[in-house]
C-alpha cells in the first residue's frame, strides 16, 4: 500500500449530531467491538438473537445457519416461516398507522405525496389481490418496470405478500433488455406505467413494454399505472389500468407464509459475457441483512425521515429505499427526479422541505454537485441531517471532504459504504457513534463479515496491516445471494470457486496501519506499472485535484514495456477554459498533477478528454468498457444494456483513437516537443523520470556516453516521436507519419528497429532510400542522442493494426527477431495481408547509413 495513500489521511472523530441529537446511537466504539467479536466468534448465537429481536416469525426455526461456501448451499434459519410484507407493513400499520411510511418527491418541485403505514397496507393488499386475480401465486415471477413512484414499493410488497418473486427491471432499459429479463425469469405478469418522468423529460415506459412483449407470448397481463395520462397503445385482454383494477378488489389480503430460503426477488446485473446474471436473494436472510444494516449504519430511530436517492431498479433501491427502512418502521423517500432538476439545489431543497435525517447518494452525484459549487447548498436548512452516506463506488477524499463540510456542516457522520448486488446489504462501513472515519476508506466490517485479503496468485491469506490483496469474505452472512437464476454453476464459478472456502468479491483492497479497509476497485483495476501496484482510485483522486477536472476514470491496459500502462479518461468542468485546438498544455498539467501527487511511475500513458463517461443509470462508471476500448477491443464490449446513454461509447471510441499521447515531461525532450503535431497519430512508449533517462555529465558510468540507463530500450518512446517530428516552423522534416521501435539483441548490444509509414504527399526517391533513412537517424540523434539511433529502419505501406486501429506490436517484434513464422493469432487484424508485405520489406531493408565520425 502506497504510504501517501493513508498516512496523510485525516481521521474524523464521531460526529457531533449523532452523539448529541437526543438519540443515543445504536452503537459506540466499545459496543461495536463487543458485538462484532461475538458475530465472528459465535455467529449462531449472535444471529439467532438478532433474528428473534428484529423479525416477526410465523413459524419458528431450529437451525440458525447451514451449508458452506465450498458447497454453494448456504442457508439461514431454514425451518423458519415468515412474510416480508407483514414485517415491512402490517406490524407498523397496527402499531403506528398514522405514521408516514413513504414520502414521494415528484419530478416537478412542489409536487409530493405522503403515504401513511395504514394507507400503504391498504394499497399493498389491493395490489396483491389484483395479482391474485391474474393467477399469481407463491413461486411465480412478476416483472416490474416502473419509474420512481410509490407504486414501485407497493408492487414489491404485493409480490412478497403472495410469496411471488419480483424481478425489477430499471425503467429506462431498452425493449430488448427488458425482453431478455422477462423471458429469463419466466414472468407472466408485467407492471409498468403509461409514461415516466425524470429531469423534466418523459419516459415512454408503456411503449417500451409493448415492444419488448412483441415476442413474449408467456406474458398474459400488463398492469399499467396512469402516471402522466399520455396516449398509449392498448392490447385488450392483456393490458389493465391499475386504478380501475383497484375498484373491484378488497383492501385486505392475507399473507402467504414462505420458508426462510424461498426466493424473495431476482435482480439482474450486467455481465461481461453479454448475458445478464439474475442474482437470487432469499427471504429471511436478506430481510435481516437489510434491516440490521439500515438500523446500525444509518443510526435510524423510529421518528427518523430517511432518504436514499437511488433507483428501485438497482440493489440499493431494493435494500435501502424499500426493505431496510420499512422493516425498521421508519419513513422512507422515493425521489423521482435528478440532483440538478430544475436546479443544482434540488437535493438540498428536498432535505430542508422534508426535514430528512439521513441522506444516501452516489459519489457521482456528489462529484457533480461539488463541481457546480457549494453555493447551491447555502440557504437550505440541512440541520436535521445526522448521517450522510455514499454508495456505488469508492468516494475520492476530495468529494468526501466536500460532502462532509458543505452538506454535513462538519457535524454529520459520513458513511462510505461498501457492498454489492450479491452481498444484499452493506458489508464494510463506519457506524455513526462508533467509528472514527477516514476520507476514502470504507473503514471496518459490519457484524458477521469476516474480510480477508488473499494473494491473487496463490490464494494464501495475507495477514497483518499495511498490506494489499484480493478482498474475500471467510464466513457466510445472512443476506448473501443464493444463486444465479437458472445457472447455479455460473454462481459458483463467479463467486465461490476462484478461492475455495471464500466468497470472492472481485475487488482488491488494502488494510492500513489501523486495520481500516480501503477498497481499490475491481481486481483488474489495480494496475502494475513497472512493479508499482497502483489503485485506479488513487490516480483518479490525484487527477481530480486539477481545477479543471470534473470526473476521471482510470484503467490499466497491457504494455510491452512496463507490464501495464495507465489510461485516463477525463471530463472537464463546464466553465473551465482551455484551447481545445491544442490539448497538449492541459495534458501536460494533468500528467504533472499525477507525478506530483503520487510519483512519476503513476503518470498516465494516455489521457483522453471526453464529454462524458459510460455510466449505468445509477451513476456507476462502467470501467470495463473503458478497459476494452483502451485495449483495442472496442468491438467486444459485452452487455451495454445498463448504460444510461449508450451513445457515449461511440464518442469515447472516436476520441480514444484520435487522442494524442500525453507529452513527455522527461528532461531529455526539447520544449517544442511537448506539443504534438498531426504528423504523429500514435506513440507506443514515452519517458518519465523514474526510468533514469536524465542527461548526465561526461564522467557518468553509463552504457552509452552521457546517460545513465537502466535499460537501453527505454528510449524507444522518444524514438517514435522524433522520427515523426516536425521542425520548429511546423514543416515536415522527413514526411514520416508513423513509426514503431522494436528492441533487438545483436552482438551483445541492444538496438531499435523502426517501422515507418510516410505521408501520401511526401515525395522522395524510392529507388534510393538511403538519404531519407539518414535524415531519420539524424532526427533521433539530434533530439535524443546517438545511443538512441535505430539499428534498422523499415519503410512500409502500413502497420499491422486491429480493426479499432491499435498497432499489433508483438507482430513487429516477432518479425524483427526473425520469428516471422511464429506470429500466432492474426484474426483481429484489419488487413492480414499487411504482415506479408512487412516481412518482405524487413528482409530487403538496408541498415541506416552510419553518421558517426
Amino acid at each position: 500500500m502506497a504510504e501517501h495513500d493513508y498516512r496523510s489521511a485525516p481521521t474524523h472523530p464521531v460526529s457531533k449530531r449523532n452523539d448529541g441529537s437526543g438519540h443515543k446511537p445504536h452503537a459506540n466504539e466499545e459496543s461495536y467491538a463487543a458485538m462484532y467479536r461475538e458475530s465472528i466468534d459465535k455467529p449462531n448465537e449472535f444471529w439467532d438473537r438478532m433474528a428473534k429481536e428484529h423479525i416477526y416469525w410465523h413459524r419458528p426455526y431450529s437451525t440458525v445457519q447451514a451449508g458452506s461456501f465450498e458447497a454453494g448451499d448456504v442457508q439461514w434459519f431454514p425451518e423458519g416461516g415468515l412474510n416480508v410484507s407483514y414485517n415491512c407493513v402490517d406490524r407498523w400499520a397496527y402499531k403506528t398507522p398514522n405514521k408516514t411510511a413513504i414520502i414521494w418527491e415528484a419530478d416537478e418541485p412542489g409536487q409530493h405525496v405522503e403515504l401513511t403505514y395504514e394507507q400503504l397496507f391498504q394499497e399493498v393488499c389491493k395490489t396483491a389481490n389484483i395479482l391474485k386475480n391474474y393467477g399469481v401465486k407463491k413461486g411465480d415471477t412478476v416483472a416490474i418496470y416502473l419509474p420512481m413512484v410509490p407504486e414501485a414499493a407497493i408492487a414489491f410488497l404485493a409480490c412478497a405478500r403472495l410469496g411471488a418473486i419480483h424481478s425489477v427491471v430499471f425503467a429506462g432499459f431498452s425493449a430488448d433488455s427488458l425482453r431478455d429479463r422477462v423471458v429469463d425469469a419466466k414472468s407472466r405478469v408485467v407492471i409498468t406505467t403509461d409514461e415516466g418522468k425524470r429531469g423534466g423529460k418523459t419516459i415512454a415506459t408503456k411503449s417500451i413494454v409493448d415492444a419488448a412483449l412483441a415476442d413474449c407470448p408467456l406474458v398474459e397481463h400488463v398492469l399499467v399505472l396512469k402516471r402522466t395520462g399520455g396516449n398509449v397503445k392498448w392490447v385488450e385482454g392483456r393490458d389493465h389500468w391499475w386504478h380501475e383494477e383497484k375498484l373491484s378488489v378488497q383492501p385486505y389480503c392475507p399473507v402467504e407464509i414462505v420458508s426462510s430460503e424461498d426466493p424473495l426477488f431476482i435482480l439482474y446485473t450486467s455481465g461481461s459475457t453479454g448475458k445478464p446474471k439474475g442474482v437470487v436473494h432469499s427471504t429471511a436472510g436478506y430481510l435481516l441483512g437489510a434491516l440490521m444494516t439500515l438500523k446500525y449504519v444509518f443510526d435510524v430511530h423510529p421518528d427518523d425521515r430517511y432518504a436514499c436517492m437511488a433507483d428501485v431498479g438497482w440493489i440499493t433501491g431494493h435494500t435501502y429505499i424499500v426493505y431496510g427502512p420499512l422493516a425498521n418502521g421508519v419513513t422512507t423517500t422515493v425521489f423521482e427526479s435528478t440532483p440538478v432538476y430544475p436546479t443544482p439545489s434540488r437535493f438540498w431543497e428536498v432535505v430542508a422541505k422534508h426535514k430528512l435525517t439521513q441522506f444516501y447518494t452516489a459519489p457521482t452525484a456528489i462529484r457533480l454537485l461539488r463541481r457546480l459549487g457549494e453555493e447551491h447548498t447555502k440557504g437550505h436548512d440541512l440541520s436535521t441531517l445526522r448521517t450522510i452516506g455514499s454508495v456505488g463506488e469508492p468516494i475520492n477524499p476530495e468529494a468526501w471532504e466536500w460532502y462532509w463540510e458543505h452538506v454535513g456542516k462538519k457535524e454529520c457522520a459520513v458513511v462510505d459504504t461498501y457492498w454489492q448486488t450479491e452481498t444484499g446489504s452493506i458489508i464494510i462501513t463506519p457506524l455513526p457513534g462508533a467509528t472514527k472515519t477516514k476520507p476514502g476508506s470504507a473503514t471496518l466490517p459490519f457484524f458477521g463479515i469476516d474480510p480477508v485479503l488473499l494473494d491473487a496468485s496463490t490464494g494464501e491469506e495475507i495477514k497483518g496491516n499495511e498490506v494489499e490483496g484480493v478482498l474475500c469474505v471467510r464466513k457466510p452472512w445472512p443476506s448473501i445471494a443464493r444463486t444465479v437464476y437458472g445457472d447455479h454453476k455460473r454462481f459458483l464459478d463467479t463467486y465461490m470457486n476462484p478461492y475455495p472456502g471464500y466468497y470472492f468479491t472481485g475487488d482488491g483492497a488494502g488494510r492500513d496501519h489501523d486495520g481500516y479497509i480501503w477498497i481499490r476497485g475491481r481486481v483488474d483495476d489495480v494496475i502494475n506499472v513497472s512493479g508499482h501496484r497502483l489503485s485506479t482510485a488513487e490516480i483518479e483522486s490525484a487527477m481530480i485535484q486539477h481545477n479543471g477536472v470534473a470526473e476521471t476514470a482510470v484503467v490499466g491496459v497491457p504494455d510491452e514495456l512496463t507490464g501495464q500502462a495507465v489510461i485516463a479518461y477525463v471530463t472537464l468542468k463546464p466553465d473551465f477554459k482551455f484551447d481545445d485546438a491544442d490539448e497538449a498544455p492541459l495534458l501536460k498539467e494533468l500528467v504533472l498533477q499525477v507525478r506530483k501527487t503520487i510519483g512519476p511511475f503513476a503518470a498516465p500513458k494516455r489521457i483522453v478528454l471526453v464529454s462524458d463517461l459510460p455510466k449505468t443509470r445509477s451513476g456507476k462508471i462502467m470501467r470495463r468498457i473503458l478497459r476494452k476500448i483502451s485495449a483495442g477491443e472496442g468491438d467486444q464490449l459485452g452487455d451495454l444494456s445498463t448504460l444510461a446513454d449508450p451513445s457515449v461509447v461511440d464518442q469515447i471510441k472516436e476520441k480514444f483513437e484520435a487522442a494524442p499521447a500525453p507529452p513527455t515531461t522527461g528532461k531529455l525532450l526539447l520544449d517544442r516537443r511537448l506539443i504534438r503535431t498531426s504528423l504523429v497519430s500514435d506513440s507506443s512508449f514515452w519517458c518519465d523520470d523514474s526510468l533514469s533517462l536524465e542527461p548526465r555529465d561526461e564522467t557518468s558510468t553509463s552504457s552509452r556516453r552521457g546517460f545513465r540507463r537502466q535499460e537501453p530500450v527505454r528510449a524507444a518512446g522518444m524514438l517514435d516521436d522524433d522520427i515523426a517530428d516536425s521542425t520548429e516552423g511546423g514543416g515536415c522534416l522527413c514526411g514520416s507519419k508513423k513509426s514503431f521501435s522494436v528492441p533487438k539483441a545483436e552482438r551483445g548490444l541492444r538496438g531499435g528497429h523502426a517501422y515507418v509509414t510516410l505521408k501520401p504527399d511526401f515525395n522522395f526517391d524510392d529507388a534510393d532510400e538511403a538519404p531519407l533513412l539518414k535524415e531519420l537517424v539524424l532526427q533521433v540523434r539530434k533530439t535524443i542522442g546517438p545511443f538512441a539511433a535505430p539499428k534498422r529502419i523499415v519503410l512500409v505501406s502500413d502497420l499491422p493494426k486491429t480493426r479499432s486501429g491499435k498497432i499489433m506490436r508483438r507482430i513487429l517484434r516477432k518479425i524483427s527477431a526473425g520469428e516471422g513464422d511464429q506470429l500466432g493469432d492474426l484474426s483481429t487484424l484489419a488487413d492480414p495481408s499487411v504482415v506479408d508485405q512487412i516481412k518482405e520489406k524487413f528482409g530487403a531493408a538496408p541498415a541506416p547509413p552510419t553518421t558517426g565520425k
